[in-house]
Protein backbone atom coordinates (compact mmCIF):
# COMPACT_ATOMS: atom_id res chain seq x y z
CA UNK A 1 0.00 0.00 0.00
CA UNK A 2 1.47 3.46 -1.03
CA UNK A 3 1.42 6.69 0.99
CA UNK A 4 -1.49 8.05 -1.18
CA UNK A 5 -3.50 5.11 -0.21
CA UNK A 6 -2.85 5.30 3.62
CA UNK A 7 -3.16 9.13 3.04
CA UNK A 8 -6.78 8.67 1.84
CA UNK A 9 -7.32 6.35 4.32
CA UNK A 10 -6.57 8.64 7.21
CA UNK A 11 -8.90 10.80 5.58
CA UNK A 12 -11.49 8.06 5.50
CA UNK A 13 -10.99 7.15 8.77
CA UNK A 14 -11.40 10.88 10.02
CA UNK A 15 -14.65 10.88 8.12
CA UNK A 16 -15.94 8.14 10.01
CA UNK A 17 -15.52 9.70 12.91
CA UNK A 18 -18.18 12.39 11.87
CA UNK A 19 -20.49 9.18 12.27
CA UNK A 20 -20.07 9.60 16.51
CA UNK A 21 -21.04 13.63 15.59
CA UNK A 22 -23.87 12.64 13.35
CA UNK A 23 -26.71 12.67 15.45
CA UNK A 24 -30.22 10.16 14.62
CA UNK A 25 -32.88 12.81 14.43
CA UNK A 26 -36.11 10.99 14.57
CA UNK A 27 -35.57 11.13 18.29
CA UNK A 28 -36.28 15.09 17.89
CA UNK A 29 -39.94 14.48 16.30
CA UNK A 30 -40.41 11.59 19.51
CA UNK A 31 -39.24 14.11 21.53
CA UNK A 32 -37.28 11.96 24.43
CA UNK A 33 -34.21 9.42 23.34
CA UNK A 34 -30.76 10.50 21.53
CA UNK A 35 -28.31 8.11 19.55
CA UNK A 36 -25.69 9.14 17.12
CA UNK A 37 -25.08 7.05 13.51
CA UNK A 38 -21.80 5.20 15.24
CA UNK A 39 -23.98 4.05 17.99
CA UNK A 40 -26.61 2.92 15.87
CA UNK A 41 -24.16 0.78 13.58
CA UNK A 42 -22.39 -0.59 16.58
CA UNK A 43 -25.55 -2.00 17.60
CA UNK A 44 -26.77 -3.22 14.42
CA UNK A 45 -23.76 -4.83 13.54
CA UNK A 46 -24.07 -6.68 16.65
CA UNK A 47 -27.52 -7.46 16.02
CA UNK A 48 -26.71 -8.55 12.00
CA UNK A 49 -24.37 -11.04 14.02
CA UNK A 50 -26.68 -12.65 16.17
CA UNK A 51 -29.30 -12.59 12.96
CA UNK A 52 -27.34 -14.44 10.65
CA UNK A 53 -26.23 -17.23 13.40
CA UNK A 54 -30.17 -17.44 13.59
CA UNK A 55 -30.49 -17.69 9.63
CA UNK A 56 -27.68 -19.80 9.14
CA UNK A 57 -26.48 -16.99 7.22
CA UNK A 58 -23.26 -15.54 6.60
CA UNK A 59 -22.53 -13.68 9.42
CA UNK A 60 -19.06 -11.50 8.12
CA UNK A 61 -21.24 -10.40 5.37
CA UNK A 62 -23.92 -9.51 7.40
CA UNK A 63 -22.03 -7.55 10.03
CA UNK A 64 -20.28 -5.69 7.67
CA UNK A 65 -23.35 -4.71 5.40
CA UNK A 66 -24.75 -2.93 9.20
CA UNK A 67 -21.38 -1.60 10.26
CA UNK A 68 -20.97 0.21 6.44
CA UNK A 69 -25.06 0.94 5.96
CA UNK A 70 -24.83 4.21 7.11
CA UNK A 71 -21.27 5.27 6.07
CA UNK A 72 -22.53 7.89 3.43
CA UNK A 73 -24.36 10.03 6.42
CA UNK A 74 -21.35 11.47 7.48
CA UNK A 75 -21.99 13.62 4.03
CA UNK A 76 -25.27 13.54 4.05
CA UNK A 77 -26.63 13.16 7.25
CA UNK A 78 -29.36 11.21 8.74
CA UNK A 79 -32.59 12.20 7.55
CA UNK A 80 -35.57 11.38 9.45
CA UNK A 81 -38.64 9.38 7.85
CA UNK A 82 -40.32 12.94 7.53
CA UNK A 83 -37.27 15.04 6.11
CA UNK A 84 -37.23 12.12 2.97
CA UNK A 85 -40.97 12.76 1.81
CA UNK A 86 -39.16 16.61 0.56
CA UNK A 87 -35.74 15.52 0.72
CA UNK A 88 -33.53 13.51 -1.78
CA UNK A 89 -29.23 12.54 -1.04
CA UNK A 90 -27.23 10.46 -3.78
CA UNK A 91 -26.31 8.27 -0.64
CA UNK A 92 -24.67 5.69 -3.20
CA UNK A 93 -22.39 8.97 -4.93
CA UNK A 94 -21.39 10.63 -0.98
CA UNK A 95 -20.25 6.81 -0.24
CA UNK A 96 -18.01 6.54 -3.46
CA UNK A 97 -16.88 9.62 -3.02
CA UNK A 98 -15.68 9.04 0.79
CA UNK A 99 -14.29 5.60 -0.20
CA UNK A 100 -12.54 7.19 -3.56
CA UNK A 101 -8.47 6.45 -3.27
CA UNK A 102 -8.94 4.11 -0.73
CA UNK A 103 -9.11 1.13 -2.00
CA UNK A 104 -11.80 0.15 -0.31
CA UNK A 105 -14.05 1.13 -2.79
CA UNK A 106 -15.53 -2.17 -4.79
CA UNK A 107 -15.98 -4.44 -1.77
CA UNK A 108 -17.93 -1.96 0.58
CA UNK A 109 -19.87 -0.37 -2.59
CA UNK A 110 -21.14 -3.70 -3.73
CA UNK A 111 -22.11 -4.60 0.07
CA UNK A 112 -24.05 -1.30 -0.20
CA UNK A 113 -25.81 -2.45 -3.44
CA UNK A 114 -26.51 -6.00 -2.38
CA UNK A 115 -28.10 -4.24 0.52
CA UNK A 116 -29.77 -1.03 -1.05
CA UNK A 117 -31.80 -4.17 -3.26
CA UNK A 118 -31.94 -6.44 -0.87
CA UNK A 119 -30.23 -9.14 -3.35
CA UNK A 120 -28.71 -11.71 -0.50
CA UNK A 121 -30.57 -12.93 2.31
CA UNK A 122 -27.71 -11.45 4.36
CA UNK A 123 -29.32 -8.22 3.05
CA UNK A 124 -32.35 -8.84 4.26
CA UNK A 125 -31.22 -9.62 7.91
CA UNK A 126 -28.65 -6.39 8.08
CA UNK A 127 -31.97 -4.64 6.77
CA UNK A 128 -33.73 -6.14 9.99
CA UNK A 129 -30.69 -5.68 12.21
CA UNK A 130 -31.36 -1.49 11.60
CA UNK A 131 -34.97 -1.89 12.41
CA UNK A 132 -34.26 -4.00 15.08
CA UNK A 133 -31.95 -1.23 16.75
CA UNK A 134 -34.57 1.51 16.30
CA UNK A 135 -36.91 -0.90 17.82
CA UNK A 136 -34.47 -1.39 21.36
CA UNK A 137 -34.16 2.35 21.41
CA UNK A 138 -38.16 2.37 21.32
CA UNK A 139 -38.70 -0.04 23.28
CA UNK A 140 -36.68 1.91 25.98
CA UNK A 141 -38.52 5.00 25.71
CA UNK A 142 -41.71 3.27 25.96
CA UNK A 143 -40.82 1.74 29.25
CA UNK A 144 -39.40 4.88 30.26
CA UNK A 145 -43.01 6.23 29.61
CA UNK A 146 -43.01 7.90 26.36
CA UNK A 147 -46.46 6.94 24.48
CA UNK A 148 -45.18 8.46 21.53
CA UNK A 149 -43.35 5.05 21.13
CA UNK A 150 -45.85 3.15 20.47
CA UNK A 151 -46.97 4.65 17.78
CA UNK A 152 -43.55 3.92 16.03
CA UNK A 153 -43.54 0.60 17.34
CA UNK A 154 -46.62 -0.57 15.37
CA UNK A 155 -44.79 0.71 11.99
CA UNK A 156 -41.04 0.12 13.03
CA UNK A 157 -42.51 -3.69 13.28
CA UNK A 158 -44.14 -3.68 10.37
CA UNK A 159 -40.90 -3.19 8.33
CA UNK A 160 -39.12 -7.07 9.41
CA UNK A 161 -38.84 -8.63 6.73
CA UNK A 162 -37.24 -11.94 7.99
CA UNK A 163 -38.92 -14.96 10.36
CA UNK A 164 -35.71 -14.47 12.82
CA UNK A 165 -36.16 -10.65 12.82
CA UNK A 166 -39.45 -11.18 13.03
CA UNK A 167 -39.28 -13.32 15.89
CA UNK A 168 -36.50 -11.25 17.98
CA UNK A 169 -38.84 -8.17 17.42
CA UNK A 170 -42.09 -9.73 18.99
CA UNK A 171 -39.26 -10.75 22.01
CA UNK A 172 -37.97 -7.43 22.22
CA UNK A 173 -41.45 -5.67 22.60
CA UNK A 174 -42.27 -7.94 25.33
CA UNK A 175 -39.22 -7.63 27.55
CA UNK A 176 -39.21 -4.97 30.02
CA UNK A 177 -35.97 -2.69 28.66
CA UNK A 178 -33.96 -3.27 32.17
CA UNK A 179 -34.90 -6.81 32.94
CA UNK A 180 -31.16 -7.38 32.56
CA UNK A 181 -29.62 -5.83 34.78
CA UNK A 182 -31.04 -7.50 37.28
CA UNK A 183 -29.99 -11.01 36.00
CA UNK A 184 -27.62 -11.94 37.57
CA UNK A 185 -26.36 -15.60 39.12
CA UNK A 186 -27.26 -14.03 42.81
CA UNK A 187 -30.14 -12.14 43.63
CA UNK A 188 -28.88 -10.93 47.42
CA UNK A 189 -26.34 -9.33 45.23
CA UNK A 190 -28.82 -6.45 45.35
CA UNK A 191 -28.99 -5.89 49.01
CA UNK A 192 -25.59 -7.02 50.07
CA UNK A 193 -23.82 -4.57 47.19
CA UNK A 194 -20.47 -5.18 48.37
CA UNK A 195 -20.38 -9.02 49.02
CA UNK A 196 -19.69 -7.75 52.77
CA UNK A 197 -23.18 -7.45 54.15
Amino acid sequence: MNNHNLSRITHFLHEVGMLKRTPRTGYQFLGTGSENVAEHSFRAAVIGYILAGMAGADRSKTVFMCLFHDLHESRVGDMNYVNRIYNQTNDRRALADALEGTGLEDEILELFDDLEDVKSKEASLAQDADQLDLILNLKEQQDLGNKYAVKWLEYAVKRLRTSEGKALGKQILETDHTDWWFNGPDKSWWVRKNGKQ
